[in-house]
């Protein structure tokens, strides 16, 4: 079955980009001037995905406005004969056909994914979390598209990370060893930020799933977990026990752009990559490194 719809859940406060989020929702700080969430939603859409539901908050209606026609803008823009900005803003509201829904209590990811449950019926689906952007020639999402349509199976997308940082991931526990040679691996459990000792492995679930609507009845019937919230991954090590679920190495260059160092990572590597900001930002950042070195 096709994968036609995907979750993107942004909700949360982005208390870690505070007060920057105090007014505006983290998804629409800018990576150079598109805003991270449309990132997300690209992806999406290059993945063949049709439909996208994004779960917001009473405090997030800038994001439905980001992917709505604004029709006085666009009037303006063509009266002043900026086409080339009018045809961006347009193209916009033209990527995908965009839904969303009000999360109103801030219970946990699984929780959230659980609001996409009218939206999504009886299909398998997509879910893209905002804080990973990912750069590769295929999407992350269509590398996971792929290997359901392989295995008819939930998977997925992980990546290697330090020791040091498995306490801030879902951990996977493959049934055989996942490298660059051998990207995809059934798994027997899954473990939502566990002490680096207690750690199955190091590969960490990175923002990126194909489930089946299983997952929904485990959802509803979930228990709060770490940090008193209804976690994902407890509903997907549950899940575990009645169907096959896969873990798959996807192919990218991952930025953490919910953390401020990943934010200026992307931040930087973005503007070097366009050829309208590329010599100017790079001598800028010479003219500096060169002055912090006297």
């Amino acid at each position: 079955m096709k994968i036609r719809k995907a979750v993107i859940p942004a909700a949360g406060y982005g208390t870690r980009f505070l007060p920057a989020t105090k007014s505006q929702p983290k998804e629409m700080l800018p990576i150079v001037d598109k805003p991270t969430i449309q990132f997300i939603v690209e992806e999406a859409v290059a993945s063949g995905i049709e439909e996208i539901i994004i779960i917001t908050s009473h405090q997030k209606t800038a994001i439905e406005n980001h992917f709505d026609r604004s029709l006085e803008l666009e009037a303006f823009l063509k009266a002043k004969g900026n086409d080339e900005a009018l045809e961006l803003v347009k193209d916009i509201s033209d990527l995908a056909t965009i839904y969303s829904v009000r999360q109103k209590e801030q219970k946990g990811l699984g929780h959230a994914i659980l609001c996409a449950k009218s939206f999504i019926g009886n299909e398998p689906f997509a879910i893209l979390l905002g804080d990973d952007i990912v750069v590769n020639g295929k999407p992350a999402t269509k590398q996971l598209c792929d290997i359901f349509h392989q295995t008819n199976a939930s998977v997925v997308g992980v990546q290697e990370v330090p020791i040091s940082d498995v306490s801030k991931y879902g951990i996977v526990k493959p049934n055989n060893n996942i490298d660059m040679d051998n990207r995809l691996s059934e798994i027997n459990d899954i473990v939502e930020k566990p002490k680096a000792e207690a750690a199955p492995s190091q590969m960490a679930v990175l923002g990126r799933y194909i489930l089946t609507p299983e997952i929904f009845p485990l959802l509803e019937t979930q228990t709060p977990g770490s940090g008193g919230e209804i976690q994902l991954t407890d509903a997907i090590q549950r899940l575990i026990s009645l169907q096959k679920v896969y873990a798959y190495n996807f192919e990218g260059k991952r930025y953490d752009v919910g953390n401020k160092l990943g934010f200026l990572e992307a931040t930087v590597d973005f503007a070097l990559d366009r050829e309208d900001l590329r010599d100017d930002f790079q001598n800028m950042l010479l003219k500096k490194v060169n002055l912090s070195d006297k």
